[in-house]
């Protein structure tokens, strides 16, 4: 997966991706200093300051303890930079990777005291972020005989939004919108707060066109992408003359996403199909086969179960009692 670039998008607009740059960075800088506030507040570890001399030095290694994929090493790195207590964290595989049980993912070294106090949040990391690419990961290994593509939503812990986006790539899957300032999306909501001024959704999309026209300049109108969610196929006939860049297909079931596609086939083919509402990993399959170009699904940020990280301390450093 290509965390340090983004991969092109089969349609002619696509949401910003994730990718591992200087912004996400400044963001785990800024998150680590929380996480590491929640733990000691503007105290210290007061079990590890009774029992462990401060200069008592060893090492653990970091393992899964269940298979999956790995998202969250970039971030370790930053954040135990961020700790400035004189730790060094060595990665042995790499974001995106996919572990067996047991697997050594990467080691720690330094004072025992600052191993202590940090663990936490470094397990944290891991366990979240890496349980968010093995449900994106399960989810596209479902569909990866068809060549529709995964979308995350922004039902995302928060406070870690772009986090939960940079897991999603690392499983395989694609970001949807990163917030409410990089896309327009013309939900149900916003159709039904303009009906009194008689606007149809077909309208909506063209008066969106209109204002990122006059507002934005060019290169930043030209990357603005206009989505606009219908739930019938009636709404679908209305908004394709509109020529929106993608059109959401909200809770449709797999028959009326194939008329969906084939009125698009004969209507507007370049506006992208995504079908989005009721997804899971026993039905994605077929939703894919319906022709849909992609698929969005809240479900890896929103309902994945953690993957079990765990710390071993190394038996020929671990310090004497």
């Amino acid at each position: 997966m290509g965390l340090d670039s983004v991969d092109p998008s089969p349609g002619a607009r696509d949401h910003v991706q994730v990718v591992w740059n200087e912004r996400l960075v400044a963001e785990v800088r800024q998150s680590a200093q929380l996480w590491f506030r929640e733990d000691c507040g503007l105290e210290v570890d007061w079990t590890s300051a009774a029992l462990v001399n401060k200069s008592t030095e060893s090492s653990l290694t970091v393992l899964a303890r269940t298979d999956g994929v790995i998202a969250g090493l970039r971030v370790v790195e930053v954040v135990v930079d961020e700790f400035q207590e004189n730790l060094v964290w060595s990665s042995v595989i790499d974001d995106g990777d996919c572990v067996e049980a047991g697997t050594v993912i990467g080691h720690l070294s330094g004072s025992v005291r600052s191993i202590l106090q940090i663990e936490r949040v470094l397990l944290n990391v891991l366990g979240r972020l890496s349980g968010v690419a093995t449900t994106t990961r399960h989810l596209v290994e479902a569909i990866q005989e068809t060549p529709c593509r995964i979308y995350d939503t922004r039902k995302t812990v928060p406070g870690w939004r772009l986090l939960d986006k940079y897991a999603v790539r690392c499983g395989g899957g694609f970001n949807h919108r990163i917030g409410l300032y990089d896309a327009i999306l013309i939900k149900d909501n916003h159709l039904a707060a303009i009906q009194e001024n008689g606007l149809s959704p077909a309208d909506a999309v063209r008066r969106s066109r209109e204002f990122i026209s006059q507002t934005f300049p060019a290169g930043r109108a030209d990357q603005m992408v206009i989505e606009i969610e219908v739930d019938s196929l009636n709404q679908l006939a209305d908004v394709l003359p509109a020529d929106p860049d993608i059109v959401l297909l909200d809770n449709m079931s797999v028959d009326e996403l194939r008329q969906a596609v084939a009125l698009r086939g004969s209507n507007a083919p370049d506006v992208i199909l995504e079908a989005s509402g009721g997804i899971t990993l026993g039905n994605i399959s077929q939703i894919a086969r319906s022709g849909v170009d992609r698929i969005s699904t809240g479900a890896p940020t929103h309902t994945s179960a953690w993957l079990d990280i765990g710390l071993d301390w190394d038996a020929l450093s671990f310090p004497n009692a």
